[in-house]
């Protein structure tokens, strides 16, 4: 084992998953992620559930980690953990978990903004992705935000546009429960979606600024849409399903894909990636694909296991910071509410 080599231990805690994962000088050697089945039959996350399935697989999910990525705790050099954003009672497990950790390895303690980390997550070191060149700007997208953000460096971040209510990813599951689908129904709205004819039903675009978004008019839209056609023929969802679905999809990604274009418009800057949950959407990342012919922009698309929420995108930010020697006083503390920027 070289001395210049940096193990940095990543954990994830902000919502509904745990996660812990190992990175060797920006590669990742393992990525542990458990799931909390609890929530799905209460249609979302159940705060004080969440929290206690955390107390649960944290030292589990952390054991399994350092094991899968052939190490032992004292060849960690830091630990890098979920500040915040997210939910208070997740993120307080992990913070703690971290905390103690790092004190008993007598290691510096990292903490992550998990949104950062969605949009660093495209700087780990793989064979066959692209890393981004500065400044390109990355579109976030998951169940709580949808953001436009101008990247100059690592940490040198720049909200140009964001939603004035819902994210993109609660329109995605919204509109999943008004046509009857189990939680979580973004992915399920893309299965059927494959399916089905994209100018079936045809929804209008919030009229906002141009590198605003809105989703809560277009969520209502399909809720009175969806109980008019119900209440004229009630098998109208079983018998167009496919058709709302691609419908209902191919409106969000058309929302998505104009801002981005009036970000390209505003900047100049024609490196476009994209991150969060919402970015697994097989749609969002067909037309990102198209854009790189259409218009000529470069694009960077997170493989799969990058895109929900998991511990090598906090790892790969806290091992960004380790090479800065920006470690964090143990007395930090967890923060529901933090802007990418912060």
């Amino acid at each position: 084992m070289s001395t210049k080599d940096i193990y940095i231990l990543g954990i994830e805690s902000s919502c509904d998953d745990t996660s812990a994962s190992v990175i060797l000088n920006g590669e990742v050697l393992s990525n542990v992620v458990a799931n909390q089945e609890v929530h799905s039959k209460y249609g979302g996350v159940v705060p004080e559930l969440a929290s206690r399935a955390h107390q649960q697989n944290i030292v589990p999910v952390v054991q399994q980690a350092i094991a899968q990525a052939g190490i032992t705790k004292k060849d960690l050099k830091a630990i890098a953990f979920t500040r915040g954003p997210g939910l208070m009672g997740s993120l307080l497990v992990g913070t703690s978990f971290a905390k103690s950790l790092s004190i008993g390895l007598n290691i510096p303690l990292i903490a992550v903004n998990h949104m950062q980390a969605h949009i660093l997550a495209h700087f780990i070191k793989e064979e066959e992705s692209k890393i981004p060149e500065f400044p390109f700007i990355c579109l976030t997208i998951s169940g709580g935000h949808t953001q436009i953000v101008k990247v100059t460096d690592h940490f040198e971040m720049e909200i140009l546009g964001e939603t004035k209510d819902d994210a993109v990813g609660e329109a995605f599951d919204k509109s999943a429960k008004i046509l009857g689908l189990p939680y979580p129904g973004g992915p399920l709205i893309d299965k059927y979606a494959q399916l089905g004819n994209p100018k079936a039903f045809p929804f209008t675009q919030p009229k906002v600024g141009d590198l605003e978004f809105s989703f809560s008019g277009l969520k209502t839209q399909i809720l009175y849409f969806i109980q008019k056609k119900v209440k004229e023929d009630p098998t109208f969802i079983e018998e167009n399903l496919n058709d709302i679905c691609a419908s209902i999809q191919y409106t969000i990604v058309e929302i998505l894909i104009k801002k981005l274009k009036n970000a390209v418009k505003h900047t100049g800057i024609k490196q476009i990636a994209i991150a969060g949950g919402v970015s697994a959407n097989s749609e969002i990342r067909k037309r990102l694909l198209l854009a790189e012919k259409q218009w000529k922009w470069t694009t960077y698309i997170p493989k799969f296991e990058y895109t929900t929420d998991n511990a090598a995108m906090i790892a790969i930010t806290g091992y960004l910071s380790y090479l800065n020697n920006s470690y964090t006083d143990i007395a930090v503390s967890a923060k529901a509410r933090l802007k990418v920027t912060e």
